[in-house]
């Protein structure tokens, strides 16, 4: 059976690179699913969870915003943030949505409420890497090195 090269790199190291069978992303126009000989394509990814199909098993990870290159045989993703869903500290995660919830309470731009708003409301939404820790990271409440569990 044919495989992908996954790569998964951010500006501070190479998160991941091994063949897979499938890999879905979170794009900007919903989730976008890449078997082996895929048409060649260029485009973004939005935060959200990143599903590798490798050997019958699926794994988690969850991604910021960034780039992905696909070829018929590769897949590149550059993101400003990669974390694996085992490697979340969910202590520092809830911690994250906590403060997010008490920016809420303070004065902000309609503009700024939407945001957390958004964010919070997405919490709801979660399948596998709850999406609350996803927006926590993006909106800057704390960076992706915070949440290892290592």
């Amino acid at each position: 059976m044919a495989t992908l090269k996954l790569e998964i790199v951010t500006p501070e190291e190479k998160i991941y690179s091994e063949d897979v069978d499938m890999v879905t992303l979170p794009g900007s126009e919903g989730e976008l699913g890449v078997y082996p000989k895929h048409v060649p394509l260029l485009t973004t990814v939005v935060p959200g969870e990143l599903r590798v199909l490798k050997d019958g098993r699926e794994r988690s990870m969850a991604i910021g915003e960034g780039f992905v290159e696909i070829k018929a045989d590769a897949v590149s993703v550059l993101t400003d943030m990669a974390l694996e869903s085992e490697k979340i500290d969910i202590a520092a995660a809830e911690a994250a949505v906590e403060r997010a919830k008490a920016a809420m309470r303070e004065d902000h731009t309609a503009e700024e409420v939407a945001a957390i708003q958004a964010s919070l409301q997405k919490a709801s939404e979660s399948r596998g890497i709850p999406w609350h820790y996803l927006q926590a990271i993006n909106a800057g409440f704390f960076d992706s090195a915070s949440l290892r569990s290592e």
